[in-house]
């Protein structure tokens, strides 16, 4: 009998405390979250930019004299070839000029030969005196007045000279000029703007007033983007680099290319001050492969630059990464992503419907999902959301599944 009532009391306890360790698992309040199991996926990290379609070579031609527009020999969207000709200013005054030129010299030669004959002329009567004072038959007076009169004609023909390169100065400058009155193309390409009509006036740039840009000639066999990129991802980009682009033009169509060119400055922005706090741009240039004959210069697009590749590495959703400040033994925790002074980057592990907060080394970002170098373990269940679910959560505290959105799972 003592040991029948001994065996009901050990019973009657044994319940006593499943009873009560129950009802204190009912009171503990629990925290509904999201979890996920960490697994391996192929990630690409991808820095996204707008901006607009170039051609590689583009010139505008503007004026270098003022003039009225004479003639245009083209049009826009006509393909012109390096040498072409295509519009033409009146050339009425620059030509008079030459012709003036050309006159002025004609005539200096005309008096240049006549001093020359003088010169000749002179030379002979001065060494004639000087036979003759050399042989004591006239005064030193005379032979004085034979050799001025020798350094006079030299002189008059070495003015005449001087003129006469003067003028030619003259006329190669007017002939510059006059050349500039006819254009042709620098290049094969096609005219994308022509901004000028016969009869109006082609006016010269100044410092503050650019001049006149008659047309402008792009060669669209090299088409590129410019995008502009933000200071936070500039940093990421690298000459060779992948890019899709993606013109709104043609949404359904992806065009390979390849990062060219980096900006080494800022871009200025417009109205900006010196004080203004705002973030930077960098201009970027991707230059694309095989371009469609349809792309034209100034549609906009989007690149999306491929900074990293990498297979099969343990990522997981962005969402799950949480901030907090450090303990005071943390510096004997696992390796950490230290965010500031006093704080460590790192991801909740579910054990025993309880979470662990797990410092984390991240790696390289996809466009939902990151890397995680080290900390975590594949197949390890951690929590990923929901966002105010994660900023109650501490180590211990107990946690209870809910059923993901189709939207999640998706």
């Amino acid at each position: 009998m003592k040991r029948k009532i001994i065996i009901i009391i050990i019973a009657v306890v044994i319940i006593g405390l499943i009873v009560l360790l129950n009802y204190n698992s009912r009171r503990e309040k629990s925290v509904k979250v999201s979890i996920e199991k960490v697994k391996k996926t192929d990630l690409t990290s991808i820095i996204s930019a707008s901006g607009e379609i170039k051609p590689k070579k583009s010139i505008n031609i503007s004026a270098l004299i003022m003039g009225r527009i004479e003639k245009i020999g083209v049009k826009e969207g006509d393909v012109v070839k390096t040498g072409d000709f295509l519009l033409k200013l009146d050339a009425t005054q620059y030509e008079a000029n030459a012709e003036r030129d050309r006159a002025f010299i004609q005539s200096s030669q005309a008096e240049l030969i006549k001093a020359q004959m003088t010169l000749e002329k002179n030379k002979s009567f001065y060494d004639r005196q000087k036979n003759l004072y050399d042989n004591g038959l006239i005064s030193k007076e005379q032979l004085e007045q034979a050799k001025v009169q020798l350094d006079i004609s030299d002189a008059g023909a070495r003015s005449i000279n001087f003129q006469i390169q003067q003028a030619q100065a003259s006329l190669k400058s007017t002939m510059d000029i006059l050349g500039k009155t006819a254009f042709t193309s620098p290049i094969d390409g096609i005219i994308t703007s022509r901004r000028a009509e016969e009869g109006e006036m082609a006016i010269i740039g100044t410092m503050n007033n650019p001049g006149t840009v008659l047309m402008t000639i792009a060669d669209l066999s090299v088409m590129e983007v410019e995008v502009q990129v933000d200071e936070t991802d500039v940093v990421g980009v690298e000459l060779g680099q992948t890019a899709n682009i993606r013109v709104d033009a043609f949404p359904n169509q992806v065009i390979k290319g390849k990062v060219t060119e980096i900006g080494s400055s800022a871009l200025p922005k417009v109205g900006a001050t010196t004080t203004t706090q705002e973030s930077k741009d960098f201009k970027v240039v991707v230059t694309l492969e095989n371009p469609s004959k349809l792309l034209k210069p100034g549609l906009s697009a989007s690149a999306d630059i491929i900074t990293a590749e990498k297979k099969q590495v343990l990522a997981v959703p962005i969402s799950a990464l949480v901030i907090r400040e450090k303990k005071a033994d943390a510096a004997t925790a696992a390796p950490s992503t230290s965010k500031g002074a006093g704080e460590e980057e790192g991801i909740y592990i579910v054990e025993n419907s309880r979470v662990k907060f797990v410092p984390v080394k991240k790696g390289i970002t996809g466009e939902l999902t990151i890397e995680i170098s080290s900390g975590l373990n594949e197949g390890q269940d951690i929590v990923v959301g929901p966002y105010d679910a994660l900023r109650q959560l501490k180590d211990g505290v107990l946690i209870k599944t809910e059923a993901k959105k189709q939207e999640e799972k998706k």
